[in-house]
């Protein structure tokens, strides 16, 4: 999601600096940033936007959080892991101070928990952006209890300049849109876990049946069942309501490296397996 958030900021005229501790994945960034370009130029019928040199030749990647200072916006876009977003934004009170908006993309995770570690707290907004980031068009923007009014209004301009549509919501566990899809991702996989019924079954019902682009597994796989796992945890631990209880099925297939499309093989096979 990083890379594919970096890609939609530059597409879009934006200058990107896209941080990450590890330096295996920022030796390999560009050449999957290359990659990734070329793919969406195919899937949007050649849209000059999609130009591999011009995209690349925006993004610089660093593994130092401090050079984010001196940016505009900062896109906190790690793991649905609420300890280690919090370290993060610790971090980025550090090396930010009062300086920049941020940005919470996150499809769970409290924005006015995420805001109480800022400098700025009214500074700091939810920015959900979906998979995949540089082709579709929504963006939630999730308004954490002390998101001012002005930074609500720059995120709306910002996303609307990356030709988006943005969505504003209230913070609530899993807001308005996981709060819903992880339901039906999580009771598709119950559907399979009891043989009801295939995955391709259950996910026609949803393509065929309801007009949805995808149905709830391959959209599952898309996002990582990994990340969909954490999610549901974060829904469950804020809502305390047994209808967030994670499929075993789920767990299953997490801890057998099945995650979906990053790892070749989820409840679809992408051409590899663990």
């Amino acid at each position: 999601m990083g890379k594919d958030l970096a890609i939609t900021c530059a597409a879009h005229g934006n200058d990107v600096l896209l941080h990450d501790h590890d330096p295996d994945v920022l030796e390999a960034a560009d050449g999957e940033i290359r990659t990734l370009v070329r793919s969406y130029r195919i899937m949007s019928k050649g849209d000059s936007r999609w130009c591999t040199e011009i995209v690349s030749g925006r993004i610089r990647t660093t593994g130092y959080l401090a050079g984010v200072a001196g940016v505009d916006w900062v896109i906190e876009s790690i793991a649905e892991d609420v300890a280690a977003k919090e370290r993060v934004h610790r971090e980025l009170r550090e090396v930010c101070g009062d300086g920049p908006a941020i940005a919470v993309n996150t499809s769970c995770v409290s924005i006015t928990r995420i805001a109480a570690l800022a400098a700025r707290p009214g500074a700091v907004i939810g920015m959900h952006f979906m998979n995949p980031a540089p082709l579709t068009e929504c963006v939630e923007l999730v308004r954490g209890h002390l998101t001012s009014d002005e930074t609500t209004r720059r995120a709306e301009d910002f996303v609307g300049a990356l030709g988006k549509r943005p969505v504003v919501v209230h913070d609530s566990p899993g807001f308005v849109s996981n709060r819903l899809s992880h339901l039906f991702m999580n009771e598709a996989a119950f559907l399979v876990q009891e043989g009801v019924a295939e995955p391709a079954q259950i996910d026609e019902i949803f393509t065929f049946g309801y007009g949805h682009k995808m149905g709830p597994l391959a959209t599952a796989d898309l996002i990582g069942l990994d990340t969909v796992v954490d999610s549901l945890q974060v829904l469950y631990d804020d809502m305390q309501d047994p209808k967030f209880r994670c499929c075993p099925l789920l767990k299953k297939m997490v801890d057998a490296g099945r995650v979906g499309r990053k790892s070749g093989q989820g409840f679809y096979s992408y051409g590899a397996s663990p």
